[in-house]
């Protein structure tokens, strides 16, 4: 047998009855057929060509919660994914489900997303007569935008985990999971960043929620965690009572850190410079790179200008800004 080959008998042996295996026909299917691996399983293949692939480097530079911030503790969306990663892994892993598949979608649930954090995918949502949700602009990454057009190719089952991690009920337990972790990992790591902003103190977090799941990051993931292993495969989610902890932690982030005035200072200037750049690519798409005119003439201008302006990271966006529109003095 080769090495793959052992790996899938191990996965038939050890894997829950509810995980997605490596040789499952559906989960596995690839819109462009592919000679196997003899190395490395299905999902390991399609976890490598994310953690290689250009959009994945730009999240280092992508807003999580704080626009650009100064200094280098602050979350980035790649510390943001490496983190729900790792808490994917975990629950996956207690509860039998397909580690290598819950890290693939996990690592590529954010590809999509815009400069500017949700800021930004809100304004392209609001002037993109298409629309704008990060997360469908994540499959659409992987399936048309990476590699100049021809995308990474990737199964069934990671382009459905990436695609429903947000809100809808994924085909498989690992892309549940992986949209629990993704909630868990940016509540309790946004938590973090605004108290070392100065925006947060850990004693105003509410008591009830506290009590309940734990009064440091530490062990509010690890209750989380331990909650949706213990709830069950059936239905990937909380403990009714730690669901409803976590959701009134998560109002309690809305309300006083996501829409609080000094964390979102800078929104109104991103805000501008979105559409600036998008009003000016709409008239000028000459100036479109070679592959977003190939996009333009498949679609449209406006299609091809949000894929581009989308894909930016904050520093790529405010430099090409600076270049356009801020006058260069004469030397």
């Amino acid at each position: 047998m080769t090495v793959r080959e052992q790996i899938e008998q191990t996965e038939a042996g050890i894997l829950s009855q509810y995980a997605c295996t490596s040789t499952d026909e559906k989960g596995t299917h690839r819109e462009l057929p592919e000679e196997k691996c003899p190395y490395r399983t299905e999902f390991q293949r399609d976890r490598d060509r994310i953690l290689h692939c250009n959009s994945f480097r730009r999240l280092k530079r992508k807003t999580q919660v704080f626009l650009s911030p100064v200094g280098d503790h602050y979350r980035t969306r790649l510390t943001h994914t490496l983190e729900v990663a790792q808490i994917a892994r975990t629950i996956a892993r207690g509860m039998r489900m397909n580690e290598d598949l819950t890290e693939a979608i996990a690592l590529g649930h954010d590809l999509g997303h815009s400069p500017f954090g949700h800021c930004g995918e809100r304004v392209l949502n609001e002037i993109c007569p298409h629309g704008f949700k990060h997360y469908l602009q994540s499959v659409r990454v992987v399936e048309k935008l990476e590699k100049k057009g021809e995308g990474l190719n990737l199964t069934y089952a990671v382009r459905n985990g990436i695609e429903c991690h947000t809100n809808l009920s994924a085909d498989t337990k690992e892309g549940n999971i992986v949209r629990l972790a993704d909630t868990i990992a940016y509540i309790n790591h946004d938590i973090e960043d605004s108290i070392r902003a100065g925006i947060l103190r850990n004693e105003e977090l509410p008591d009830d929620c506290v009590s309940v799941l734990g009064d440091t990051k530490t062990k509010r993931i690890t209750t989380l965690i331990a909650s949706v292993i213990e709830h069950g495969p059936e239905v990937i989610d909380f403990a009714p009572d730690i669901r409803k902890a976590h959701d009134d932690l998560k109002k309690f982030m809305f309300a006083h850190v996501y829409t609080n005035p000094a964390a979102k200072q800078e929104e109104e200037k991103a805000v501008l410079l979105v559409r600036k750049l998008y009003a000016y690519f709409i008239e000028n798409t000459a100036k479109l790179p070679e592959e977003y005119r190939s996009i333009m003439e498949e679609a449209d201008a406006d299609r091809a200008v949000c894929d581009y302006i989308s894909g930016m990271s904050d520093e790529y966006a405010v430099d090409l800004y600076t270049e356009l529109f801020v006058p260069k003095f004469w030397k």
